[in-house]
């Protein structure tokens, strides 16, 4: 979870002090929000934890995905698989 109060900082402090927020980042595997002129702009984390995050992304999508078609055999949305193949022999 991001600390708003420790992983927000302005661009060019990050600059003046990126040692010290690149091993906090290391430790922590928190990423850090870099804000320019007050709104934020962009989010720097270590590549491990990036790809965690798309890791997790990707499951979830996945897991969308067999949601829907769940839902759209309970609803009787689908075709038996042999009467599909049929369907695709005569086209």
């Amino acid at each position: 979870m991001i600390d708003l109060k420790r992983d927000i900082e302005s661009l060019n402090g990050f600059m003046r002090k990126a040692p010290e927020h690149l091993r906090r980042m290391k430790k922590t595997g928190q990423p850090l929000i870099l804000t320019i002129k007050g709104k934020a702009e962009y989010v720097i984390q270590e590549a491990a934890a990036y790809q965690k995050l798309m890791h997790f992304a990707d499951e979830l999508e996945s897991l969308e995905f067999l949601k829907r078609s769940l839902q759209e055999a309970d609803e009787g949305k689908t075709v038996p698989m042999r009467e599909a193949v049929e369907r695709l022999g005569k086209k």
